[in-house]
């Protein structure tokens, strides 16, 4: 009985050490916010609270030069939403949110954490293809009503996005991979089920370059702003709602990812260097978005 007692405790502590955090980081941010308000570039308005990078401040620069028309978000790829590109946004901002994941535990997670009763936050557990993407955003009474849109699935982040006709958020975030260049537009073939851990144990087999998002942009009527330091977010501004904020071409705006996220074939971090990265994906089969054609990488 004391033994339970004592992990309640332990539990307990871990849960205020946990919420103190929370609230330090949060106030941070906000001092952040206030000090980068004069931000002209995205360099100088990067920082972290509760996105996996720079993000956050990046985030905050953009809705102050973009003015979104509607204070609402939708996030995918969230695992259990303790590292996002809104939750700072959900939080400082109070902007309201729907967020998509395929894991059940995750969005039980998310559902448990206060900031889902204090927060007008939607939590969704689904595997977004192409094909249900739109339906997920109707059923959830976000058609048409998104100012600013996140898209992270490791996988068909070029599909999903170019499948998407239900809302055209003024602000839309897409993971790119570094990894394939900043010159050829290419992407991973499209297959519903994709998951890059089993599609190629090295998990670098992913998404699509800069340039095939950069095109998918100019498709839909919006156009590429820049990447965050890190190189794995790049920004798009609906073309409508450019304001002061300035273009950039693939090759202007590309910034080579930093991170080494490679694994060994037994699922352990590689630490790959870039060259070598490239060479354990090197010959597997790639979309090109201009000619409509299947090449190797």
């Amino acid at each position: 009985m004391k033994l339970l007692e004592k992990f309640r405790a332990l539990s307990a502590d871990i849960q205020r050490i946990k919420a103190q955090n929370h609230d330090l980081r949060l106030q941070i941010g906000t001092m952040l916010v206030k000090q980068t308000s004069s931000a002209t570039t995205f360099q100088d308005a990067e920082f972290k609270v509760f996105s996996q990078f720079g993000d956050d401040g990046i985030i905050q620069y953009l809705i102050k030069n973009v003015n979104p028309t509607v204070n609402k978000f939708i996030e995918f790829g969230v695992e259990n939403y303790e590292e996002s590109n809104t939750r700072f946004l959900l939080i400082n901002n109070y902007w309201q949110g729907l967020v998509i994941d395929g894991s059940d535990t995750n969005i039980d997670y998310i559902k448990k954490d206060p900031i889902y009763w204090r927060h007008n936050l939607t939590a969704v557990n689904s595997f977004i293809t192409a094909e249900n993407i739109n339906d997920l955003i109707k059923e959830n009474g976000y058609a048409n009503s998104a100012g600013l849109l996140s898209i992270d699935i490791d996988g068909n982040d070029y599909w999903v996005w170019k499948a998407i006709t239900a809302v055209t958020p003024d602000i839309v975030i897409v993971e790119y991979n570094a990894i394939f260049g900043p010159d050829r537009p290419i992407t991973i073939p499209y297959e519903a089920g994709f998951v890059r851990t089993n599609a190629h144990y090295s998990n670098l087999y992913r998404g699509a370059s800069l340039a095939a998002l950069y095109n998918l942009a100019i498709e839909k009527g919006y156009s590429f702003v820049g990447c965050n330091s890190a190189g794995n977010n790049a920004y798009f501004i609906k073309t409508t709602k450019l304001g002061p904020l300035g273009t950039l071409t693939p090759l202007e705006g590309f910034v080579q990812s930093h991170f080494r996220e490679s694994r060994h074939s037994d699922g352990t971090l590689s630490f790959a260097d870039l060259d070598e990265q490239r060479k354990l994906i090197s010959g597997l089969p790639v979309f090109n978005v201009i000619t409509k054609q299947i090449e190797v990488f």
